[in-house]
């Protein structure tokens, strides 16, 4: 009886709301404070910026206005840079999802020390420095790069095809540094996968690609979300690949906003820009996140 009474005592215990707990609010304290002093404070900061009055003459004054935002939301040339950086985030990411989900199944399926040396050379991007790299890629896209020596040497074309300085070869190299984010997000969904319901599949008749089509991709859907998302945002986000591939005729958001703060310094504007950004990403990431997760409910209710 006693026995039972303590056990009871426990359950209750454990059930206790978590709000009414100290204990993991002391625990989260340290990381809670240092996420509010990196990220929060400076954000808050900047979106306080994006509201100032800004005069050409005696810059950033006192009082605050919207006059920032209304320019951004009314000029078509930032609605054209906006747009450029969606399709170019949608590119990569589109990218990553075709060559790094293939990639991480085949990875997973290697033996050692071969899964250890693919590994290493998949996210050997992230080890080199991103201007080094990305001067690599316009040392490659040059007209006089090796990418064009080699076609015309082998007669496939006849004059340099242009790379650098278009929003495909901004494509190229970000899908070349962010793909390895990609395999990482599905090689630890693979991770969890259950072998013995792939080998009852193929056991009952189904075909290897129904298989993956069947079992496989549903399972590993997270990992491509979670992937997907983590790929967009840093590709809507990037600075150094599009500046230097893409020339300063070519601007992304990121690019823009770096302009507003160095060449023209109306800080003000460039802050409503670098906000409007990030409002954009967390309502795309939002609802691409809604409609994915209703859509895979749909299909495993039925």
């Amino acid at each position: 009886m006693a026995d039972s009474v303590a056990v009871s005592a426990d359950v209750r215990r454990s059930h206790r709301p978590w709000f009414g707990n100290p204990t993991p609010w002391l625990l989260c304290g340290p990381a809670l404070l240092l996420f509010l002093g990196l990220l929060l404070i400076p954000l808050l900061l900047t979106a306080v910026l994006s509201f100032s009055v800004y005069d050409s003459t005696t810059g950033t004054g006192e009082g605050y206005t919207f006059a920032h935002y209304v320019e951004v939301l009314t000029d078509s040339y930032y609605h054209e840079i906006f747009l450029r950086t969606g399709g170019m985030s949608l590119a990569v990411t589109v990218l990553c999802v075709a060559l790094g989900v293939p990639e991480a199944l085949i990875l997973s399926r290697m033996r050692s020390p071969w899964r250890a040396i693919f590994l290493v050379v998949i996210l050997g991007p992230l080890l080199i420095s991103v201007i080094v790299r990305t001067l690599g890629w316009a040392i490659l896209m040059g007209n006089e790069g090796l990418i064009n020596s080699a076609l015309q040497s082998l007669g496939l074309i006849s004059s340099p095809f242009k790379m650098l300085y278009t929003m495909g070869g901004v494509t190229i190299a970000l899908t070349h540094v962010l793909i390895p984010f990609m395999i990482i997000s599905v090689w630890a969904s693979i991770q969890k996968l259950d072998p013995s319901v792939e080998n009852a599949g193929l056991s009952l008749g189904a075909s290897p690609l129904t298989v993956l089509r069947r079992v496989i991709l549903p399972q590993i859907m997270p990992g491509v979300l979670s992937g997907s998302i983590i790929v967009f945002a840093l590709a809507a986000s990037a600075f150094a690949t599009p500046a230097i591939l893409g020339g300063r005729r070519l601007k992304v958001v990121a690019t823009a906003a770096y302009d507003e703060f160095t060449a023209t310094l109306n800080w003000p504007l460039g802050a409503a820009i670098a906000i409007l950004l990030l409002i954009a990403m967390v309502l795309i990431i939002l609802g691409s996140n809604y409609l994915v997760e209703r859509r895979y409910h749909a299909v495993f209710e039925r």
